[in-house]
């Protein structure tokens, strides 16, 4: 299990990622982590629906009201012109920071 410290700093780009192919309701955001990680990377509920709420104040992404499932209605999150812009330099920045981090770690350490 990877320590919550290493990605903290990397989770808006990894929600964005989420949804820059389709607009996605938070559990799902919540699902998708968990399954493409393997349930390696487990973030709270709370920890991402607070990562949602300051992407949609800094104007990274949009919601709206969608279907209706179990009695309530469901919100879509959905990324903007700014939040793609945002994307392209915190990938930019993680293949930077990649590079860097393999100069040291790349080898094993006995």
């Amino acid at each position: 299990m990877i320590s919550s410290d290493v990605l903290r700093g990397h989770l808006d780009a990894i929600i964005l990622r989420l949804i820059v192919d389709s607009d996605r309701y938070g559990y799902e955001l919540f699902s998708e982590i968990g399954r493409q990680t393997h349930e390696r990377l487990q973030i709270k509920e709370a920890t991402l629906y607070a990562v949602l709420q300051r992407l949609e104040r800094q104007g990274y992404i949009s919601s709206y009201q969608g279907e209706i499932s179990g009695g309530s209605k469901r919100r879509y999150y959905h990324i903007t012109a700014s939040g793609r812009f945002f994307l392209r330099q915190k990938s930019d920045e993680w293949r930077e920071t990649k590079e860097i981090i393999n100069i040291f770690m790349e080898d094993e350490v006995l």
